[in-house]
């Protein structure tokens, strides 16, 4: 699959899509299976796991912070865990190296744990790689596409060129849109080793794309941040109606683009989105 280097705009109009959560139905298995028990177990909080399990979802699934980092995450969690249910022994240095530190990784966090006066950066260490060995071991039959998205994809190919934009790993988001043919609707890859979804979009549109011919279709608010950063539009893929919104995507949206009327639509996809993930909009 083409990498962002060497793709060359081929058709006047680009929809970028996200993967996870927003084109693939993984986010949600991710957290409920993987994230949220493997923190439970690594602080030892079984005894609040319902309210905390809860909590955990809600920051990273069914809020305006859907799609945050994991440590960023973690340390707005362990913080509220901290002040509600149960002392967090250094929690506030994880929280300080979760605001400041240049690169949020396992790498970076290795490094930053050797020099720890707490535990909990260490600790943050071995919870990371315990979700992504969870994440590693979940059925493949758990990873697929949400209803409609192969159909979208091809719809979007139909009249414009189709690139993903995703902050995911390239080799795991290759191979999981391969085993479902979705990559025969993609035009390029633009994934975590290009860049950030706003730089990517960026890079995009210096193929020669004009801004009101592009559109950003994501299910978090760091999409809508990417699009409205390069000025170009954003289609949500609202969190548990997804299926409902990729009928959306193909008899409203796409339509809307190729016919340069989506502005008129913008507002109140907008509203729709925030409305979703239970923040209010202002008064029209």
């Amino acid at each position: 699959m083409m990498t962002l280097q060497d793709f060359a705009k081929q058709r006047d109009f680009l929809v970028c899509v996200d993967s996870d959560g927003c084109a693939m139905d993984t986010m949600d298995v991710k957290h409920i299976r993987c994230f949220g028990p493997c923190l439970v177990r690594e602080w030892g909080l079984e005894a609040w796991s319902g309210p905390l399990l809860k909590r955990w979802n809600e920051i990273n699934l069914y809020s305006m912070t859907r799609g945050i980092n994991r440590f960023k995450a973690l340390a707005e969690f362990l913080g509220e865990t901290n002040a509600w249910y149960t002392p967090i022994a250094g929690v506030e240095e994880l929280t300080a190296w979760a605001a400041s530190a240049p690169e949020l990784s396992n790498a970076a966090l290795a490094e930053a744990a050797k020099t720890a006066r707490g535990p909990a950066l260490a600790k943050a260490l071995t919870w990371s790689q315990a979700v992504n060995a969870a994440i590693d071991a979940l059925p493949e039959s758990e990873k697929k596409p949400f209803p409609g998205v192969a159909e979208a994809l091809a719809a979007a190919h139909a009249a414009a060129d189709v690139a993903v934009v995703s902050s995911a790993n390239r080799e795991a988001v290759e191979e999981e849109w391969a085993r479902f043919r979705l990559l025969a609707s993609v035009d390029v890859l633009c994934c975590q080793d290009a860049g950030s979804k706003a730089a990517c979009i960026a890079q995009l549109k210096e193929k020669g794309y004009a801004p009101d011919h592009i559109l950003m279709v994501g299910d978090a608010p760091g999409d809508q941040a990417a699009a409205e950063k390069n000025s170009v539009y954003f289609y949500p893929i609202l969190v548990q109606h997804e299926a409902e919104s990729w009928a959306g995507f193909i008899k409203t949206a796409l339509p809307a683009l190729t016919n340069g009327c989506y502005a008129a639509c913008q507002d109140e996809q907008n509203k729709a989105f925030r409305r979703n993930l239970g923040m209010p909009t202002a008064r029209s």
